[in-house]
């Protein structure tokens, strides 16, 4: 089955066919309860048939998806994304905007999704103050409809949930309007109410082209490994436990109890070469043991492309070396800005088009996205480097170099603020040392 049913642009989107796009994304939550489970440490280890009551059952996890997960997204944008534009009017709405909803939160709770799903969801809308509004959903609760033409372009963006009661609730978007539904109410459209976007006010981020979660490929690694480490733990409780084998001769009661107590064994007579005391054990697989699980580890990080920055070799790491050591993670990265970049994009594009603010329909083809990567920085280095463009590039090039700078365009600001007033502290005394003259 393809994980995408295109739909024609001029087909009639009815209750049927709204019911079948349903069916086919519910379809899809079994991988996405598996992606979520993992991320939140409810693993098949968990859910295997208890072991007979004499019997070691140990169920230990390492949460490596969560790990994964959180490593890629805080180097991607632990760093808040910076939004500029060079209309001074444009820059101070968009940061308003920014402030309104929280985006920074927002960016990185759906960065986040994108790592566990592959793909998740931002939704526009107005809220009661008639402020747009902007937030992030799982695509566990909506998808888009996209036509059947080369760009696929989106056609409806839809949303459901459940109630208490079972009856499902939801709501789909086109261009111009939004209309609601029921199950109760066999699914039957509202009047569309019209949202003012000029497109449909749902957008679809993805991590990759493949939508593929970034832990979805080591997941039977991580669960290889889990199992390998309970069972490990379960060698170490038998061994604990072990029966002491005693033969060729009789123990009372009493005898077995001051064994127990006093951990003394003591047998005397003369057939003592036939007396065997020792301790029943199987057979100790701990170095294969070891080895797999060691194995294990490294593949996970390997094949994800994530870095194990828990490494002791990261400590000692700068500069170009850690570069070298991040630079899989760091190809992942620009896969994702690209993937990221255009999602915004099409953000302020409908933000623009939005009646009710002081934004120009092509005022977003201006807007400066700008990501950097959250890794150690070297202050001194980066000042150096920002000292050593001076006169080669622009000032708003030099000082996007120094990580300490947060908003280029306010520095800028605060720099001819503070040359004005030094200009006026120092030209002030030989103005009035000339007018004195002068009398």
């Amino acid at each position: 089955m393809p994980t995408e049913k295109y739909l024609s642009a001029d087909t009639e989107f009815t209750s049927v066919l709204l019911q079948e796009y349903l069916n086919l994304h519910r379809q899809k939550s079994r991988r996405y309860r598996t992606l979520r489970e993992a991320y939140e440490n409810l693993y098949p280890v968990y859910r295997q048939p208890p072991k007979e009551s004499y019997k070691p059952d140990n169920r230990m996890s390492v949460n490596f998806a969560k790990y994964i997960t959180d490593t890629m997204n805080g180097y991607f944008i632990g760093i808040p994304i910076k939004i500029t534009h060079p209309n001074k009017t444009v820059a101070e709405y968009l940061e308003y905007l920014d402030s309104y909803n929280n985006q920074d939160d927002n960016n990185a709770e759906l960065s986040k999704l994108c790592d566990i799903f592959g793909h998740g969801y931002e939704l526009l809308f107005r809220d009661e103050q008639s402020e747009i509004g902007i937030t992030y959903l799982s695509p566990e609760e909506c998808f888009i409809i996209y036509d059947d033409s080369i760009l696929h372009r989106p056609l409806y963006g839809v949303r459901y949930y459940y109630d208490n009661n079972g009856i499902l609730h939801g709501s789909f978007s086109d261009k111009e309007n939004v209309y609601y539904f029921r199950s109760d109410n066999n699914y039957a459209f509202s009047e569309g109410e019209p949202h003012y976007f000029g497109d449909v006010p749902m957008i679809e981020y993805v991590e990759n082209r493949e939508k593929h979660g970034i832990f979805e490929d080591v997941l039977s690694l991580i669960n290889a490994y889990n199992k390998a480490i309970s069972e490990k733990a379960n060698d170490v409780d038998y061994f604990a436990d072990a029966y002491l084998k005693i033969l060729g001769t009789s123990l009372d009661e009493e005898s077995l109890k001051s064994l127990r107590n006093n951990r003394i064994i003591n047998f005397a007579g003369y057939d003592t070469d036939k007396l065997i005391v020792e301790y029943l054990q199987k057979p100790n697989a701990d170095t294969t043991q070891e080895n797999l699980i060691e194995r294990l580890e490294k593949l996970i990080f390997h094949i994800s492309m994530v870095a194990n920055i828990s490494d002791e070799s990261f400590g000692n790491a700068s500069g170009i070396s850690l570069e070298y050591k991040l630079q899989s993670m760091s190809n992942l990265a620009m896969t994702k800005e690209r993937k990221f970049r255009a999602g915004m994009n099409k953000r302020y594009k409908m933000i623009c088009a939005s009646p009710g603010n002081s934004l120009k329909n092509d005022d977003w083809l201006d807007i400066d996205i700008k990501f950097t990567r959250n890794i150690p920085k070297n202050l001194l280095e980066e000042s150096q480097i920002a000292g050593n463009l001076s006169g080669v590039t622009s000032q708003k090039t030099q000082l996007s170099v120094l990580s300490c700078v947060g908003n280029v365009d306010k520095e800028i600001e605060q720099i001819e603020k503070e040359q004005d007033k030094h200009s006026y502290s120092t030209d002030y005394p030989v103005e009035r040392a000339v007018g004195e003259s002068n009398l």
